[in-house]
C-alpha cells in the first residue's frame, strides 16, 4: 500500500469480511488475531481484484517497507532526515543498509538511490504543476543543494528542463504505484 486510497480499500475489505484490525498503515495491517486460512484466502482474493497483494515473504515485506519509507519521506514530509538516507533507512529498518540495497536492487531492478530520485522528480512535477512555488523554493523544499542540481537531475530523468515542463500545456505525471 503506497497511498491513502490503498489504505481505505484495505480497511473496507477487512470490514466487509468481518476481520477485526487494530490499525492499517501504509504497507502494514495489525490484526486483532491471526487470520484463519479461509479468511486469509478471502482477503487475498478480494485485495487481488483491486490490484493489491497480501505479502508473506520476508523480502517482499522488506521491499514494501523501504518503498513506504521513501514515499512518506519524499511525498508527505517536509523534513529531510538529519543523517544521510542510508543511515536513516538502516536505523528505521534495524537492518544492514548494504543487504537491504542489494535485495532491493535484485527485486526491483533499480537502486534505492534511483528509486528516491524518481520519486523526487514526480514530487517536483507536482510542485511545478501547482505553480505556487518558484524553482528556487522547490529546490530548497526538495533538499537540493542548488537549482542547477535539481534542473540537471530533472532533465536526466525526464529529458526536459523544469522550465520547459512548466510551460507544457499537458503536464504528464506518473502514478506513485508505477514508479
Amino acid at each position: 500500500m503506497v497511498s491513502l486510497r490503498c489504505k481505505l480499500l484495505v480497511k473496507s475489505e477487512l470490514e466487509k469480511l468481518g476481520i477485526d484490525y487494530k490499525s492499517v498503515e501504509l504497507g502494514k495491517v495489525k490484526l486483532v488475531e491471526p487470520l484463519s486460512k479461509t479468511n486469509r484466502l478471502m482477503l487475498k482474493t478480494s485485495l487481488h481484484k483491486s490490484g493489491l497483494d497480501v505479502m508473506d515473504d520476508e523480502k517482499a515485506m522488506m521491499i514494501e517497507k523501504i518503498i513506504n519509507i521513501i514515499v512518506e519521506m519524499v511525498h508527505y514530509s517536509d523534513e529531510q532526515p538529519v543523517i544521510n538516507f542510508s543511515a536513516f533507512l538502516q536505523e528505521k529498518m534495524k537492518q544492514d543498509y548494504h543487504k537491504m540495497a542489494e535485495t532491493f536492487s535484485k527485486t526491483k531492478g533499480i537502486t534505492i538511490e534511483h528509486f528516491i530520485i524518481l520519486h523526487k522528480i514526480e514530487k517536483i512535477k507536482e510542485l511545478i504543476t501547482y505553480d505556487k512555488l518558484n524553482l528556487t523554493e522547490i529546490s530548497h523544499k526538495m533538499h537540493y543543494s542548488s537549482v542547477a542540481h535539481l534542473s540537471r537531475q530533472f532533465k536526466q530523468v525526464t529529458g526536459l528542463t523544469p522550465t520547459f515542463f512548466k510551460n507544457l500545456s499537458r503536464k504528464e505525471r506518473n502514478n506513485l504505484e508505477d514508479l
